[in-house]
């Protein structure tokens, strides 16, 4: 049996005569796209030709560009002062190595100083981060368990926090506040920095506020709505996490930094994407323009060893560091500057050397008569 088909159907996919199936006048189920430019790919296009007049050029311009970047951003990062100090005690000679087992609820607080020495003055304000190792804050379950409606100073969630939070929803029939495994797990070692001159102990100011994004403190963190000065009647009915030493409402005595709206707190939230990480703890800042911020000498620090970290194989860190105009040190962006600048001039000497070594020659296969 022969089936013929007209010019018409092949140009817009429809049966010639008129003749629909299903009916008269119902529409043909068909797969085949619309006779347009765009669907049917006939839209006009450009194709660049690569020659050596266009790609030569290219591999030297990047490589001249990059580098001269790359050489600016590696001397500026190693220009940035840093001092860290691992005070996780698992060292037998180590200070802190009696507060090694310590536990959440342990009362009074282990404490131990580690006196160091600073070869080189800082000169701009210091800022004294706290470092983790082997904490996984970018584990999924761990990342969700927080209600954001009740750090937002919803007081329905205060009372109601969001079943995300569990296991640490609720504790003796009452809720949590601030709930989930993030809030529970808060960062609580206290450190304090004191010079050394003449055996004389000097404290360095710590200046505890802000540290914190200012939209994370003004936007997305707020205590509940009520009398603002009286936190211990907004946060009633509300118990602590379960690793909390004290109530979210007795963080800290200035009624602008406690509650929900603590900076340390705030800090704490923001979860980390890797395994190693540290948080901005407090800041020193520049008294003078005639002295640096910290001397070269010697200090000790005072550590409030409250957090336990043995029990997964994690340690803690004490980081001192300026910052340049691209925050910390992190040599491996003008690494990465120099290696692409590089490779790309390298392969433009060699692409230039072949194209003058072979370039001119004819290729073309000779035509017989």
């Amino acid at each position: 049996m022969a089936v013929n088909y007209s010019a018409k159907e092949e140009a817009d996919g429809h049966p010639a005569g008129g003749a629909m199936p299903g009916g008269a006048g119902g529409a043909v189920k068909t797969r085949k796209p619309d006779n347009t430019a765009f669907k049917q790919q006939r839209l006009p296009a450009w194709q660049p030709i690569l020659t050596a007049g266009t790609v030569l050029p290219a591999f030297f311009i990047i490589g001249l560009i990059f580098i001269p970047i790359g050489i600016g951003i590696f001397v500026t990062s190693n220009n940035i002062r840093e001092y860290e100090i691992d005070y996780t005690g698992t060292e037998p000679s180590s200070p802190c190595n009696k507060c090694l087992n310590v536990s959440w609820d342990s009362t009074p607080p282990c404490t131990c100083t580690i006196n160091f020495t600073l070869e080189h003055s800082f000169e701009s304000n210091v800022f004294m981060y706290y470092g983790l190792s082997n904490f996984y804050q970018n584990h999924r379950r761990y990342v969700k368990s927080r209600d954001d409606s009740q750090l937002n100073g919803d007081n329905s969630s205060l009372l109601n926090p969001s079943k995300e939070c569990e296991p640490y929803r609720t504790n003796e029939d009452k809720p949590i506040a601030p709930c989930g495994a993030i809030a529970n797990s808060m960062f609580n070692d206290t450190l304090e920095l004191y010079r050394i001159d003449n055996d004389t102990r000097t404290p360095i100011t710590l200046i505890k506020k802000g540290i914190a994004w200012w939209t994370d403190k003004n936007v997305k963190f707020r205590n509940p709505t009520g009398d603002g000065n009286n936190l211990t009647a907004l946060f009633q009915g509300t118990t602590k996490p379960v690793n909390w030493p004290k109530p979210v409402y007795m963080l800290d005595s200035e009624p602008d930094n406690n509650g929900f709206i603590n900076e340390d707190f705030i800090v704490w939230m923001r979860t980390a994407a890797l395994p190693t990480f540290r948080k901005l703890y407090r800041l020193i800042e520049r008294k003078n323009n005639l002295q640096p911020t910290l001397q070269a000498g010697k200090y000790s620090l005072d550590i409030a060893y409250n957090y336990p970290v043995h029990s997964f194989d994690g340690r803690k860190r004490m980081i001192l560091s300026t910052i340049s105009w691209m925050g910390g040190k992190n040599p491996f962006l003008g690494i990465a500057y120099i290696t692409v600048g590089s490779i790309c001039f390298f392969l433009g000497v060699v692409l230039l050397i072949i194209h003058h070594k072979y370039g001119n020659r004819n290729t073309s296969a000779d035509i017989p008569n």
